[in-house]
């Protein structure tokens, strides 16, 4: 999630267990341990373009680094301040243990993947419960964590922690009305889906995005999910081939670095690779676009035929924010 979430998440789970005195420390201590492992967002290479894929949400998110990741953080925080607050080391470092272990699971709610159990699995786990950024889910705990600073009280970052809770199960709760949508809809067209995701739009738990699989391709729709048994929206949304390599990119060198390269980036997107229908070198990660019911991809890799075989793929980002995508986005958010 974004950086001010990660900080007042791992801000608040210290706080709620740190006595009056050492407050101000534990809140400073979680928010930068729990913003830290985003630190591996460094991790990129000017001729690898897929490297930053790779390493983000990897080994600094894994559950296993926790403590180590910690470790960093408490020697760092001990000789900055702990020192000249007289804190000692084994409270420097149980603060940023707790704020630091908030956030690969924090990032594990979300639909990007985190790979929470590095080394030993590269699974990416996404349990799609939150969009990557939602205000409404930040600030409350963000003015919840500021006023327990101001008035040197635990009971806020108490508060904060169940406002966290209560969150996250709405999110869970219509994650699971949105999915038996989705395979209902399924039925009605007569599919059985080979497997069926679905996912909150950008900033919101009212509005999801449906992508299920079929043998040779997916179906892409939104569903709204208002409060109520009556409260399902359906917005149907359209079939999208699956990418097939010896199809689509008859002239792909199986050996590479290009098709290395789109194995990678079919790692990194559970599969869920099509062939842009306007540019046959264009190949999406149709999990994502800002209109839910669409398939137009947030990123994507672009190969060439006159490539050599060494060279790597161009990656680029495809966020369509235009005011047509932003006005239908938020015709489906009002229900209109």
């Amino acid at each position: 999630m974004d950086p001010i979430t990660q900080g007042v998440v791992g801000a608040s789970l210290p706080s709620a267990i740190s006595q009056k005195r050492t407050l101000g420390a534990a809140g400073l201590f979680g928010a930068l341990a729990g913003m830290a492992p985003d630190l591996d967002s460094f991790i990129r290479s000017d001729t690898d373009p897929l490297m930053y894929l790779e390493f983000h949400r990897q080994f600094t998110h894994s559950l296993f680094f926790i403590p180590f990741g910690s470790l960093v953080c408490a020697l760092l925080f001990y000789y900055l301040f702990s020192k000249r607050w007289k804190i000692s080391f084994k409270l420097t470092y149980i603060f940023c243990f707790l704020g630091y272990a908030t956030h690969g699971l924090l990032d594990a709610c979300t639909s990007y993947g985190t790979q929470l159990l590095w080394p030993f699995s590269n699974e990416r786990f996404a349990f799609n419960t939150i969009s990557i950024v939602d205000p409404l889910f930040t600030l409350p705990l963000l003015a919840l964590i500021i006023i327990g600073l101001k008035k040197n009280n635990t009971a806020f970052a108490k508060a904060a922690l169940c406002w966290v809770l209560a969150y996250q199960g709405l999110g869970f709760y219509q994650h699971q009305r949105v999915a038996a949508a989705g395979e209902q809809l399924a039925e009605e067209r007569g599919h059985n889906p080979i497997r069926l995701d679905v996912k909150p739009s950008f900033a919101n738990l009212l509005l999801w995005k449906v992508i299920y699989e079929v043998e040779d391709g997916y179906y892409t729709d939104a569903v709204r999910a208002a409060p109520g048994s009556n409260g399902l929206t359906i917005y149907p949304g359209a079939f999208i081939p699956r990418l097939d390599v010896e199809r689509d990119l008859p002239w792909l060198d199986k050996d590479s670095q290009q098709a290395n390269d789109l194995e990678r980036f079919y790692w990194f997107s559970r599969g869920y690779l099509s062939l842009d229908p306007n540019n046959p070198l264009r190949v999406i990660d149709m999990r994502y676009s800002l209109v839910p019911n669409e398939a137009t991809g947030m990123w994507s890799i672009w190969l060439s035929p006159q490539a050599n075989k060494t060279d790597h793929v161009t990656i680029k980002q495809d966020r369509d924010t235009s005011s047509s995508r932003r006005e239908k986005f938020g015709r489906m958010l009002q229900n209109n």
